[in-house]
């Protein structure tokens, strides 16, 4: 799914907003966002009924990528840029970018492209924030080997069988032993649902 500012991460809402499985009208029974994007945050979003395949891209052991485009406040310093890569301290912790580059440079705004690993509540904003470049507008543009392509914001579609397979594929290739390694981090043949 190509999701657009607005609907929320999740299957419903206490206080009656609009989630991502509204979106989907009848399709979406059954099925779960794989991971979050906040409200405000447009892009890729992933929904399955596949438990297995929604540990691999959401828990940092599996490493899988996120990638995102920030149009940004100001023009990042090289220092800026550094922090990013480096870690930032968070409330909830440190944060950091395993890549970061300038897609944009401007006077009054840049847009960049942040990778991670792992991901928290509004983590990449949170980032962005705390290196004086507040995020104006947030974009998740790939997971691990998917990208959204021609995908119109708000439209979705099934994946197919070897997109599926890439997925899992890429949580095994990018298992962190360090991170829970060993027959922990090895993956399990699994029961395969929808996505």
């Amino acid at each position: 799914m190509n999701k657009p500012s607005g609907p929320l991460s999740a299957v419903r809402d206490s206080r009656g907003r609009q989630t991502v499985v509204d979106l989907l009208g009848e399709t979406g029974a059954g099925l779960y966002p794989a991971g979050r994007l906040d409200a405000d945050t447009e892009g890729l979003l992933i929904v399955t009924n596949d438990g297995d395949l929604t540990l691999r891209l959401t828990h940092p052991r599996y490493g899988v990528e996120k990638v995102y485009e920030a149009e940004i406040e100001g023009k990042p310093s090289d220092t800026a840029m550094q922090k990013l890569r480096g870690g930032v301290r968070l409330e909830d912790g440190p944060a950091g970018a395993a890549r970061v580059r300038v897609l944009r440079s401007g006077g009054r705004t840049s847009r960049i492209e942040v990778t991670v690993h792992a991901g928290r509540k509004r983590m990449v904003r949170r980032m962005l924030q705390a290196v004086g470049h507040p995020a104006l507008s947030l974009l998740r543009s790939r997971v691990g080997p998917l990208t959204l392509g021609n995908l119109r914001l708000g439209e979705w579609r099934h994946l197919t069988p070897a997109e599926v397979e890439l997925l899992y594929r890429e949580a095994e290739k990018t298992t962190a032993p360090e991170q829970g390694g060993g027959s922990a981090g090895k993956p399990k043949p699994a029961r395969r649902g929808r996505a």
